[in-house]
């Protein structure tokens, strides 16, 4: 039961896949905005700016990401930035997911092509 429960808890959500992506996409070390901006770009939709951050946060407590405050700028008015990295299990979840999409999709590419 207990490896039940730790596979289903280790499944990533769609949003999370996607800010995993976004991230992986970014490099370690990005920001909550910069990952928000390249979603938007890819998916075409705005998004609250508080998606993201509460993803992240989530992703943090399940040990997928981990993130780190930055030194202040003056171009943030001496304010710090939380920037945001993937963790060991966070790559593992993300390739899982992605895996498990691929296969799952297999002769399915025209029909998906009509949705």
């Amino acid at each position: 039961m207990k490896h039940i429960q730790d596979y289903y808890a280790a499944l990533l959500g769609e949003f999370e896949q996607v800010v995993l992506l976004s991230l992986l996409r970014l490099g370690n070390g990005t920001f909550g905005a910069a990952i928000r901006r390249d979603i938007q770009e890819r998916i075409g939709r705005e998004l609250p700016v508080s998606v993201v951050y509460v993803t992240l946060t989530r992703m943090e407590k399940k040990g997928f990401v981990k993130s780190y405050v930055g030194e202040p700028t003056k171009k943030r008015g001496g304010r710090r930035r939380r920037h945001y990295l993937i963790d060991t299990p966070g790559e593992h979840a993300l390739g899982r997911s992605y895996r498990a999409l691929r296969r799952m999709s297999e002769g399915l590419e025209d029909r998906l092509a009509l949705l």
